[in-house]
């Protein structure tokens, strides 16, 4: 078969879960498939280096310099070009929902992440609730053969939502990208990095973009409440992530607090950094009003983290039982849950135990044969 993967959700270069999803889930598919024939899309201006190890004997690039936007208002109009006739391909791939036109002679798959931008609109400023627009993703849903959904919660939002058919929808869970792990308590880098950064003070994490949704005001809310303890009163909160939309409450909301000179804007991170963080951390706090996967919880897990977080969308299906579940809207079980980690040894302990069993549940090499399966449907 020649599969087709739309890559240009690659082209800014950005790392985010989406982006990750993409580069890993097509990275295992180049390792695991040496008989099909995989074909990339990529187009932009200024765009990242298209991944050179991707170039291989069983691979073609078609490559343009043209304008996202412009070429998928183009597609959505006039409804060409219709790039998987170019590469004369049996299956068109897209990581997400970026807008294409109905193959003539291809099977379409999509992987749908979540529809927070369904539900959540308010979430969202106004250009980007445009670009959801622009994709025509009902459209694009309902006209696919089949869709990828990274987890159940997100395939019964897509039939629901959507109203796609049950038979066309498969769970497919993301894998948790294996570079991070717990460090050694002697490990040297541990050691630099706490010197160098002066992390002395306990401290609370959370990673993520900065946006509405991540539920970060309500983080701060409950810091407050669980500093007013004198027993946590070298508590520190770390906030990783860049800036996202709509994220000035985000910053008044801590500049406004008692405690604003314990609360540490990270800014973007390395991945370094964020997995020495993960490692160090008294706890990760994840409590997002919506998540269709949610990589920075098992990340933190595998890192060692005790994890509390929302107990809403995908995220108990995610985590099950191994973090401290909260009601994301309620500021006082946030706070409650934080006290809990950080007085109770045998809570900490358990949870870090119950995370390492958790994060064996997912696997990109796992994701990428399942996906697979899929493909083979249409053989």
């Amino acid at each position: 078969m020649k599969i087709l993967i739309d890559t240009r959700l690659l082209s800014k270069g950005r790392i985010s879960g989406i982006e990750e999803y993409a580069r890993f889930v097509i990275q295992n598919l180049l390792e695991k498939d040496k008989e099909n024939i995989f074909q990339f899309f990529y187009s932009g201006i200024k765009k990242a280096e298209f991944p050179e190890n991707w170039k291989k004997n069983n691979t073609s690039l078609l490559e343009w310099n043209i304008p996202n936007k412009l070429l998928e208002l183009s597609m959505r109009i006039t409804g060409m070009p219709h790039i998987e006739e170019k590469l004369n391909s049996d299956i068109v791939f897209s990581p997400h929902f970026n807008f294409l036109p109905k193959p003539k002679n291809a099977k379409r798959v999509i992987t749908f992440h979540d529809l927070s931008f369904v539900h959540f609109p308010e979430f969202y400023p106004a250009r980007k609730r445009f670009w959801h627009w622009q994709q025509d993703y009902l459209r694009q849903a309902n006209l696919a053969d089949a869709i990828i959904a990274v987890s159940e919660f997100t395939r019964q939002d897509i039939i629901k939502t959507l109203g796609v058919s049950s038979d066309r929808v498969h769970t497919i869970h993301s894998g948790i990208n294996p570079f991070y792990k717990q460090l050694p308590e002697n490990d040297k880098s541990r050691a630099s990095f706490v010197k160098e950064k002066r992390l002395t003070r306990p401290f609370l994490l959370f990673a993520g973009t900065l946006e509405p949704r991540k539920n970060i005001s309500g983080i701060i809310k409950a810091f407050e409440v669980v500093k007013e303890d004198l027993f946590n009163s070298e508590l520190q909160l770390i906030i990783v992530g860049k800036r996202g939309w709509l994220c000035d409450t985000i910053f008044k909301d801590a500049e406004n607090s008692k405690w604003k000179s314990d609360i540490i804007f990270w800014g973007e991170s390395s991945y370094e950094d964020l997995r020495l963080l993960y490692n160090l951390a008294d706890a990760f706090v994840y409590p997002s009003f919506f998540e269709g996967f949610g990589f920075p919880p098992l990340e933190a897990q595998a890192c060692g983290a005790p994890v509390i977080t929302s107990n809403l969308s995908s995220l108990p299906e995610i985590v099950g039982d191994s973090a401290l579940l909260v009601d994301p809207w309620k500021v006082e079980e946030l706070a409650h849950a934080m006290q809990l980690i950080l007085k109770n040894e045998k809570v900490r302990i358990d949870l870090r135990k119950k995370g390492f069993e958790n994060i064996k549940r997912f696997s990109w090499t796992k994701a990428t044969d399942e996906l697979m399966r899929v493909f083979n449907k249409f053989e």
